[in-house]
């Protein structure tokens, strides 16, 4: 392993973005050419392919930008992990989730990035059609600290036919959050019937996993409608050190869903509906409170309830819904696509195992046992999107090589909600400073101050041409104007091409303008609660954009954040089983939208009368403030062969990034004060929040009945900042290799059998000193995580 690691680090590796690779293991796709002018009555989809409205499929190698394809029917009947979000982190180097502990709600959703950028910079889309982002917006020690995202976890892998990702902007093309790229799942939509049933562990004999899942496709009225239902309960695990009472690890999780997706002849075209639900019970352990003899009682415990002391749990109520329904047809010579979208996504807070200190000292004062309420409706938050779309494309076959030619408009309307929790969950019972804190311990619940609702809606309209120049030569541009209720219009534009250079050479380049919208989570969230600061009890807000403490401090109002995209590869394609690629590229954004830090009357006197007559003791915002700029290379390389009497698949893949803050923009009013803005452990956290390099090398190979998949994942180094801050010296993790084995045996051609490991040799992140990492424990949620190895067993089956 010394070896191997000493390899990755010396960068002497070609290798895939593990997509690319894992099409070698798919049949073969269809070269992006010149497509055939369709029949009268031939319906064809308006997006096949993602970054591309040309109605012919396309190889990964023959893209005019880079575009990843991962077949998931195989990975979801084989693969070690039971999740999409974890499924491409162990797949794809370009993208990254990280699984949470100690975070607050930001341990019950993982969220999708790509690059190194945020999850909120990466667009979803589900068929071709946007996907809503997760009403929480991630803080207290999240990766993606303010930041919101799309919950990978509530699409079912069984469901899935592939993901192709993008990586490149595509603002102009899709919109507002396609800076760094974009994910398209397709769903399955085929005949026949599948199940699969999963259990797995870690070899600390906890965080046990179950999956039973189940997908049909029937034929219906000319079409085809698959359903498919997934349960799936993902245990608890615990990886303190003895005698801590605090639990690290994975968070408690069950998810039931459902999702459906078909079309189907309606008249002279086509009706296609994507359908899809999911309840998820999720639990989080908070930090622990100490019992007898420590500084927490009666501040955060009571000795009547808790002598020993306690974990809250912060349980979460996520309840998720996507829904597209659609017509496609010819109108004459153009091929129209009408299609209306619906997302929604709620979040719930129960916080248990738990009490209001200020309840339970109030009691006692009163000669009482010190008692208060164990469980509280702490409040939550949702966030709804309808999306309406009108897309028209037409083929050319006359102007020059072929011209596909699209244009279309685009109707966004979305609501975001907080709702206040029961005033036990916030209240101060025995008044401030008088012993017991407010609220339920481990999350103070929402108060109705907090409470918000918000809407605002979007327009669009789009231009997308495509061409074959010559038989060498390929050209794309895109033109996008887009307005927002909220904040005014902006317009981005994308151009594109490739060079075919003969010896199956191509040469290809793109450049391209973004933006993203602030998120009205980000805009409206809002969050009040009591610390405690050098002994003295304060109000800390999480103030709301455009609200009154935001105002008071001269907070601008949010605007958009504006960025460049530039990309030059080539990719080579020497035989029909061997391929290779290379990408490089740059990301530069401006005014990215960060959570400052805390500013009070010790860091920024001047605004100590405003928040005295506020009667807030410390205030954070949301500020446009930050200029980036993301560098990178993305290198591919696939092969497949005969090996002895079997056949044996290679990828190998490789995502270099870095991203550095080039420049920090204090609002006037806090001129002097960039330190508390942004402080270094907040940098680090943009700069390095994921791996600055990942790669991933698999051999699969299969012989008759036989198949064994021995899969290498390298993590680079992360520096991550200190709680307490310079001069204490920043977190310093090391490059880390996992690799993961399996063993498939097919009984008969629709049976098999998989039984496997994932981080065999048992790798964990190097260790901190726990009183300065986030979560208080010896590592963060880093790299490949941090329970160690997991066993697992799949059964599948095809009727």
């Amino acid at each position: 392993m010394a070896s191997l690691r000493q390899f990755f680090r010396q960068g002497a590796v070609l290798s895939v973005s593990g997509a690319t690779a894992l099409a070698a293991l798919a049949p073969p796709a269809v070269a992006q050419t010149a497509a055939a002018p369709a029949a009268d009555n031939e319906v064809i989809p308006s997006v096949s392919v993602v970054g591309s409205r040309r109605a012919a499929n396309a190889s990964a190698t023959e893209t005019t930008v880079p575009v990843d394809f991962i077949p998931l029917t195989k990975v979801a009947e084989q693969g070690g992990q039971f999740d999409l979000a974890q499924t491409l982190t162990n797949i794809s180097p370009s993208f990254n989730s990280t699984r949470q502990t100690g975070a607050d709600g930001a341990d019950l959703i993982d969220s999708a990035a790509l690059r190194g950028l945020g999850s909120d910079q990466t667009l979803v889309l589900v068929n071709g059609k946007r996907r809503h982002t997760v009403a929480l917006v991630n803080l207290f020690g999240a990766r993606n600290r303010g930041n919101t995202g799309t919950d990978m976890n509530a699409v079912p892998l069984l469901a899935i036919k592939d993901v192709q990702v993008l990586r490149d902007g595509a603002a102009a093309q899709y919109g507002s959050d396609a800076i760094a790229g974009v994910i398209n799942i397709e769903l399955k939509k085929s005949l026949g019937c599948e199940s699969v049933l999963g259990y797995g562990q870690y070899s600390k004999r906890d965080g046990k996993n179950g999956l039973a899942s189940a997908y049909c496709g029937v034929a219906v009225a000319g079409g085809v409608l698959g359903i498919t239902g997934e349960y799936y309960d993902r245990g608890r695990s615990n990886r303190a050190e003895p005698g801590n009472p605090r639990i690290i690890g994975d968070t408690q999780s069950k998810n039931q869903t459902v999702y459906a997706n078909g079309d189907f002849a309606a008249g002279p075209g086509k009706l296609y509906l994507t359908a899809g639900a999911q309840k998820r019970d999720a639990s989080s352990a908070a930090w622990a409170r100490e019992g007898i003899g420590s500084e927490d009682i009666p501040s955060r415990n009571s000795t009547a309830m808790y002598p020993d002391g306690f974990v809250p749990f912060i349980n979460g109520d996520i309840d998720d819904r996507y829904g597209t329904i659609g017509y496609r047809m010819r109108l004459d010579e153009w091929n129209a696509d009408f299609s209306q979208t619906y997302g929604y996504n709620r979040m719930r807070y129960t916080i248990a195992h738990t009490l209001n200190a200020s309840i339970a000292n109030a009691d006692l004062l009163k000669g009482g046992k010190g008692i208060s309420p164990d469980s509280f409706d702490a409040g939550g938050f949702s966030f709804q999107q309808l999306t309406t779309n009108a897309d028209f494309s037409r083929f050319y076959s006359g102007v020059l090589n072929g011209l596909n030619a699209a244009f279309g408009f685009e109707y966004r309307k979305e609501n975001y909600q907080i709702f206040a929790g029961e005033p036990g969950s916030y209240i101060d019972v025995d008044g401030v400073g008088f012993g017991g804190n407010a609220g339920s311990q481990g999350f103070p619940g929402f108060q109705p101050g907090d409470a918000t609702n918000r809407d605002r809606h979007s327009t669009a309209a789009y231009v997308d041409l495509e061409t074959d120049v010559t038989d060498r030569v390929k050209l794309q541009a895109a033109l996008r104007h887009e307005r927002f209720s909220d904040f005014g219009a902006t317009t981005n534009y994308k151009l594109a091409g490739s060079f075919n250079a003969g010896s199956g050479v191509m040469l290809r380049a793109s450049a391209s303008t973004g933006f993203r919208a602030p998120s009205l989570q980000q805009k409206y969230f809002s969050s009040t609660f009591t610390d405690f600061v050098n002994g003295r009890p304060l109000d800390v807000v999480l103030a709301p954009n455009g609200g009154t403490v935001a105002n008071a401090a001269g907070i601008p109002a949010l605007k958009e954040e504006k960025s460049r995209n530039y990309t030059l590869g080539a990719t080579w394609t020497p035989t029909e089983a061997t391929s290779l690629t290379a990408d490089l590229y740059r990301i530069s954004i401006l005014d990215r939208i960060v959570l400052s830090g805390r500013f009070d009357a010790d860091n920024y006197p001047a605004l100590a009368d405003t928040l005295e007559k506020l009667g807030v003791g410390q205030a954070q915002f949301f500020v446009n403030s930050v200029d980036t700029r993301t560098q990178g290379l993305d290198l591919t390389f696939s092969n497949k062969a005969s090996l002895g009497a079997g056949k044996l698949n290679t990828f190998l893949a490789l995502n270099l990034s870095k991203t550095e803050v080039t420049g920090v923009h204090a609002p006037a009013s806090l001129k002097g004060f960039d330190d508390v803005l942004l402080s270094e452990r907040e940098r680090l956290f943009i700069e390095q929040g994921g791996p600055r390099r990942k790669a991933t090398l698999d051999f699969d190979y299969t012989l008759g009945r036989l198949e064994t998949d021995f899969r290498i994942v390298h993590f680079g180094p992360q520096t991550l900042g200190t709680f307490s801050g310079p001069p204490v010296p920043n977190q310093q993790y090391e490059p880390k290799t996992s690799a993961d084995l399996s063993f498939t045996w097919s009984f008969t051609g629709k049976t098999k059998l998989t039984v496997g490991a994932t981080n065999i040799f048992n790798v964990h992140p190097t260790p901190q000193d726990p009183d300065e990492t986030d979560n208080g424990f010896r590592y963060e949620s880093v790299q490949f995580g941090l329970n160690g190895t997991a066993y697992f067993a799949r059964l599948s089956h095809k009727f």
